[in-house]
């Protein structure tokens, strides 16, 4: 490995310029267990190492992993995964537990099309018992692993590991309210890296968990359950005795919410000492009720720079990218807009999920703080609340990526469109997002938008149609929904005073190419082609930026004017635009072929944004073979 390896505009040091001393081809999880636990601190520090190095070079979430090696040292040292079920939430602190099962080898592909994934995934490998990447799932799906093991008659160990900001999530919470209803054995692992629950009571954390999993203790504690249910009034008698105990428990450590919830809860611990984490596991597997382990780590520990700046490094950008000179962005735009809006009307409020800096919208929260709420990751509840706040005589703006929409389309539906209130979703990351993947791909919106009365959806193709668009939705007395794409805004094709609805972008004969926001650009690149190579009709090119409601009278008239409609969209087929088209071709009757590209109805795997969509068709040559079939025409 070479010293001095620059990374992020920073020199960060190797730990050795010589070979690495454990992390060598083959290494997996029985050669971790394998390893005295003096050399462990070395080992976590070469994993640190490898993430830093391949993280700079693919992109992905630093942060997080950084400070989760030491933790996941110790799980694959205590359990045994292939048969113990380990579920990650999201899966931005899983790197290391990656490097450490079966991966290492093939850790520099990470987030590469074809390569690992930047988050858990089944059908990776044996040692991920669950995918993830969005947030808060974990507990509700160790406990589902948990009941399942108890109704077969297994004996495995089921542990949820949570942490980054998770466990605010409502559905962590309907999680561990339902845990005592379950009855059954559950270890949650609570990676803290910002915030402690409660403070550590000296040495009480340590002792309380020795003497929660004792042997011994457990055996005298249902010898003293039998005896007190043989007794006359026995339950009385029981119940007074849990009393007692629980009033001796306060008194050496502060009530919780998880102790009220009946999870008994251990720590903080240290979640960078290994070995006190391996006798925290050793504990809890002997334990014989569900018990949350509370451990405090540093996001970006053993990286300065992430450390000082967790945010700014939880997620990175990978080494080609970051050689692009700075453009601006959608994200940059849309936030903009909406500042200007706020500026000329105090009703104006903004609402993110935990997605400030995502969404740009850190200079809204300076200049109208209190006007701007950030609500954690609660989507659900953010749009509910928007719709109060539209109910009350505001105008609420949600910044929300699409994939994240997805985890709020029924407050959507039932609270915002049903009253037909007037909330605008700004949704980025609409379309193909890269090598983020399966979980967190754009492509839902639009079918599921489209199936909600009373929405208006819009694509805008430019910053001029970007800012018509926002516009219209700041005087609309219903719900619109603006989708917009990841990275660099795209080039201005408008003066913003056309039509809100279709335009015809380029004039054509015989062919048509019809697109929405990007898409629109692939179009006219193919139209270009077409010209410079002759031989083929040279294509009109229609962006809709209106997707819902579809302007008809116009659809019908392109149906009878020309013999070809291909239509090209950065959504799913299945709900498409291009399917309503062609579903009112067949209604009409009209004498048209309509060609449809767009997401097959299949998950889109990772890689880059390109490799995407060259994988679901959504190319300038893919589009000029439509129209193949003319070129025999043409040529004839």
């Amino acid at each position: 490995m070479e010293r001095g390896l620059y990374l992020l505009g920073y020199q960060t040091e190797a730990a050795s310029g010589e070979e690495r001393k454990f992390l060598r081809e083959g290494f997996g999880a029985a050669d971790l267990r394998e390893l005295p636990l003096e050399n462990l601190d070395a080992l976590a520090a070469e994993v640190r190492e490898l993430i830093t190095k391949v993280v700079g070079e693919n992109g992905g979430h630093l942060g997080s992993s950084l400070g989760s090696v030491e933790l996941c040292v110790a799980l694959l040292r205590k359990f045994n995964p292939l048969e113990d079920r380990i579920v990650f939430d999201v899966g931005h602190q899983s790197y290391p537990y990656k490097i450490l099962s079966d991966r290492l080898d093939r850790f520099h592909t990470l987030r590469a099309q074809g390569g690992v994934s930047g988050f858990p995934r089944r059908a990776e490998s044996p040692f991920d018992h669950f995918d993830t990447g969005h947030s808060s799932t974990s507990i509700s799906a160790a406990l589902g692993y948990a009941k399942a093991r108890d109704l077969l008659g297994q004996k495995h160990h089921v542990v949820a590991v949570v942490g980054d900001a998770a466990l605010i999530n409502g559905l962590a919470f309907e999680a561990l309210n339902h845990v005592k209803e379950t009855q059954t054995r559950l270890i949650i692992v609570l990676n803290d890296n910002k915030h402690s629950i409660s403070p550590r009571v000296g040495g009480f954390a340590t002792m309380l968990a020795r003497l929660s999993a004792s042997t011994s203790y457990n055996k005298i504690k249902f010898a003293i359950k039998e005896c007190c249910r043989a007794l006359p009034k026995g339950d009385a008698l029981e119940k007074a005795l849990e009393s007692i105990r629980d009033q001796i428990k306060t008194l050496v450590k502060p009530q919780n919410v998880f102790d009220e919830l009946d999870i008994n809860y251990w720590g903080p611990f240290d979640g960078h000492n290994i070995g006190e984490a391996e006798m925290i596991f050793d504990l809890a597997q002997r334990y014989d009720r569900p018990v949350l382990l509370h451990f405090s780590t540093v996001k970006g520990k053993g990286f300065p720079e992430a450390e000082r700046n967790p945010t700014k490094y939880h997620q990175v950008a990978p080494r080609v990218e970051r050689e692009i000179p700075k453009a601006r962005t959608w994200s940059d735009a849309a936030a903009g807009v909406v500042e200007e809006l706020a500026q000329a009307d105090g009703r104006v409020v903004c609402l993110t999920a935990a997605m400030e800096t995502g969404t740009r919208l850190e200079n809204f929260r300076v200049r109208f703080p209190g006007r701007f709420f950030d609500v954690g990751i609660a989507e659900s509840h953010m749009l509910t609340l928007a719709a109060g706040m539209a109910a009350g005589g505001l105008r609420p703006w949600v910044f929300i990526y699409s994939t994240f929409l997805q985890r709020a389309m029924d407050q959507l539906a039932h609270d915002i469109a049903l009253q037909n209130l007037p909330v605008v979703l700004m949704v980025d990351r609409a379309g193909l997002v890269g090598a983020d993947g399966e979980t967190h791909q754009g492509l839902l919106d639009v079918s599921w938008g489209r199936a909600v009365p009373n929405v208006e959806i819009y694509a805008p193709t430019d910053e001029p149609s970007l800012r018509q668009i926002t516009t219209h939705a700041a005087n609309r007395q219903g719900p619109t929904l603006v989708r917009y794409p990841r990275g660099p805004l795209s080039d201005v094709l408008y003066t913003g005073r056309e039509p809100l609805g279709p335009v015809l972008t380029r004039p054509g004969e015989e062919w048509l190419l019809v697109g929405h926001g990007v898409t629109v650009h692939t179009l006219l690149e193919a139209r270009e082609r077409a010209a410079r190579a002759g031989g083929l009709p040279v294509p009109a090119v229609v962006d809709l930026r209106r997707l819902k409601p579809l302007d008809m009278d116009f659809i019908d008239e392109i149906l009878k004017s020309y013999s070809t409609v291909v239509v090209a969209e950065e959504s799913y087929l299945v709900g498409g635009v291009g399917e309503a088209i062609a579903s009112r071709a067949s209604e009409t009757g009209a004498a048209v072929v309509v060609r449809r590209l767009g997401a097959p109805d299949l998950f889109v795997p990772h890689g880059s944004a390109a490799q995407q969509r060259e994988f679901c068709g959504l190319t300038a040559e893919r589009v000029l073979n439509c129209g193949m079939g003319l070129r025999a025409i043409h040529t004839a």
